[in-house]
């Protein structure tokens, strides 16, 4: 997870922590634009790949894959609706959304759901677990796109950054905190529907996803970060 710098700061980090309106106003919109929707698109491309790989997903998506088994909705749809149940956290936390924030509600979910129409899940070992690195891989990829374009946080995202900035606990403390919590959830609901679907949302993916995507992210940010005046 990377730490934004509040404005003034550029020497430091160019990471500005702006507020929704000087983030559009903070210009090169013709690079930020594109960037942040192809890292959206490529999110929601990397969260298919490891439902497909079917040897454990993100901690959030093991709560949204639980989730359809217990409404009518796609993965995809439920990563939307939680998305916006999440921004409604926002308000007493005082957050702010952006451009990239809403869009991140929106556009992972239906890029998830456009990639699991076409990507079928391979049956041999060594495919599979080649699409659960690569899905591990290219969620670096896309988190460091969308962070870099400066648009505002995900919702997920926000929901960490305020909880920390209202309690005072660290960054760290809260995303483990958050992670495990929903998790803890997921799985739940999964046992409780009689364990479908629970080795494939927790496995081997999963401990690469805690242990790879915070360091890969930040090693790839620094290219993908879009410096603004």
């Amino acid at each position: 997870m990377t730490t934004l710098a509040r404005p003034g700061s550029l020497s430091r980090s160019p990471l500005l922590d702006l507020g929704p309106v000087a983030q559009l106003r903070a210009g090169r919109l013709g690079r930020r634009l594109p960037q942040l929707y192809v890292g959206l698109v490529l999110y929601g491309v990397s969260l298919a790949m490891m439902v497909r790989g079917r040897l454990g997903l993100a901690p959030w998506d093991v709560l949204h894959i639980a989730l359809t088994h217990y409404v009518p909705l796609s993965i995809g749809e439920v990563l939307v609706v939680v998305s916006f149940l999440v921004l409604l956290l926002w308000i007493p936390l005082r957050e702010s959304p952006g451009l990239g924030t809403v869009s991140n509600a929106v556009v992972v979910g239906v890029s998830a759901d456009a990639t699991l129409a076409v990507l079928d899940a391979p049956q041999a070992g060594a495919a599979r677990l080649a699409l659960t690195v690569g899905g591990v891989v290219l969620c670096a990829v896309a988190g460091a796109l969308y962070i870099g374009a400066q648009l505002g946080r995900g919702p997920r995202d926000g929901l960490m950054t305020g909880l920390a900035r209202r309690t005072g606990l660290s960054l760290r403390l809260v995303r483990t905190g958050l992670e495990l919590a929903v998790v803890s959830l997921g799985l739940a609901l999964l046992m409780a529907h009689g364990g479908t679907g629970a080795l494939g949302a927790l496995g081997v993916g999963t401990v690469l996803y805690a242990l790879g995507i915070g360091p890969l992210t930040q090693l790839m940010l620094p290219a993908c970060t879009v410096r603004l005046a």
